[in-house]
């Protein structure tokens, strides 16, 4: 179904730019508030992370929605995943996040859970976009929306993360690094690990509207690399800037990306004799993950990549555990959506139940060279071309059962994102190239 502002998660931009801007998102909460306003009296909540342009943002829709006549409940700064928490406990119509996730701070968004805190269905969001294309009006004065602030979401979201793992769980003796990303982190994991009785040493907790993402957090987990080995932690945890990801950093240094969170998780719930008959990654998975999986008896299938698409997999197969290696985790027994803290807690409560350090969790996963080049096109490349699938084919055949090949067209730029994965780097390293010399000649 063709869209013209949606996304595969909400509307996201440069601010300022396109639908990125006061006006239209005035308009998207209005053309919100008139779907739902049809089913009655709705309430909808809206959250967000520290980017500046949030405030803005945030006025814009609320003004949208009472205009509509749908009440509000502003939830300030807090992770997306606690806003899809809420919606569901507040009874909410919808929960409304403003964030560009790991973007950078001049970028935005504006997405969507339903009521029971799951991504909005493809008819709600062309009814919504629909509306948008309407005439702006206003209710009467005496069926305006009303507007409050809840004032103790971060603490109910809080009690919530520590419900989800077992109770008695002490972390105590740990010593934690959390890097918050100046997200919408940053009030709410400290608490949450201090609770459970870690020792915790916080970086990346200070936004200022400007520094959300800039060299911290999961998209930049080099300072926290450092930061470990400086206060000689057992381990760091990297929150991105609204807090749907996470990525850990071992006592050695090493990143441990989502595969191998993942699998820890998958283990430890075979270890404590559950059920997990299988895992949802994407088509960006690592095979050494794979591989690790099946020599644990455990499923796996591949999604297209976005934690949409991961989510739908799930729903199918009806397993409650799926991801990205770039850290975005679903654990859909206690959470509807990726949710880092949660996945953080599962993680360790894995190294506290198993005895177990971080290194030796992710051990079993060794990992394939995966190398890829994002070849910029000047014109579009068939995927079915008979040259490009001759040079695949041979490729795969070098490969000899032990890799594999992506060819994914990049959704946002004019790009082909050639990817190839084996156990030989060098060998790797030199097909991808191969194949991103035919695509370059291809779209010549």
């Amino acid at each position: 179904m063709t869209r013209k502002y949606f996304g595969t998660d909400g509307v996201r931009g440069r601010v300022g730019e396109g639908a990125i801007t006061p006006e239209f998102v005035l308009k998207l909460g209005w053309a919100v508030g008139q779907v739902f306003a049809r089913e009655g009296r709705s309430k909808v909540l809206i959250g967000k992370d520290t980017r500046i342009s949030g405030y803005m943002f945030e006025s814009a829709l609320e003004a949208g929605l009472v205009a509509a006549g749908v009440d509000v409940l502003l939830l300030g700064p807090m992770p997306t995943p606690a806003i899809a928490y809420l919606t569901r406990t507040f009874q909410a119509r919808a929960g409304i996040v403003i964030s560009a996730s790991h973007n950078p701070y001049y970028d935005n968004g504006i997405k969507f859970f339903s009521g029971d805190g799951s991504k909005l269905a493809d008819d709600v969001e062309l009814a919504i976009e629909s509306a948008v294309d309407l005439t702006m009006t206003t209710v009467a004065s005496a069926d305006l929306g009303k507007v409050r602030r809840i004032d103790d979401a971060a603490g109910r979201y809080i009690e919530y993360c520590k419900s989800t793992v077992a109770s008695g769980l002490s972390l105590k003796g740990l010593i934690i690094v959390l890097d918050c990303a100046h997200g919408a982190t940053y009030h709410v994991a400290p608490a949450v690990f201090t609770e459970l009785g870690a020792e915790v040493v916080v970086m990346g907790a200070s936004p200022n509207g400007l520094n959300i993402n800039a060299d911290v957090g999961s998209t930049h987990p080099v300072a926290l690399q450092q930061r470990v080995a400086d206060e000689a932690a057992d381990f760091g945890i990297a929150f991105d800037g609204d807090g749907d990801r996470v990525l850990f950093v071992d006592a050695n240094g090493d990143l441990v990306d989502g595969d191998e969170l993942l699998f820890i998780i998958a283990a430890e719930r075979l270890r404590r004799g559950k059920a997990c008959p299988g895992v949802v990654g994407t088509l960006m998975s690592n095979l050494g993950f794979e591989l690790a999986l099946k020599d644990l008896g455990v499923g796996f299938e591949r999604a297209n990549v976005g934690d949409r698409y991961v989510k739908e997999r799930m729903n199918a197969l009806d397993w409650d555990l799926g991801g990205e290696n770039s850290g975005h985790i679903i654990c859909a027994d206690v959470s509807t959506t990726g949710d880092g803290i949660v996945a953080a807690l599962k993680v360790v409560g894995a190294i506290v139940g198993s005895g177990k350090s971080l290194a030796e969790l992710r051990a079993p996963v060794s990992k394939f060279p995966q190398i890829m080049e994002n070849v910029r096109i000047n014109s579009p490349v068939d995927l079915k071309n008979s040259e490009l699938v001759a040079a695949v084919e041979a490729v795969e055949l070098e490969l000899a059962g032990r890799g594999r090949v992506l060819l994914r067209a990049s959704g946002t730029e004019p790009l082909l994102r050639v990817m190839v994965e084996g156990e030989d780097a060098t060998q790797v390293a030199a097909l991808c190239q191969r194949l991103a010399d035919k695509v370059r000649k291809l779209s010549s």
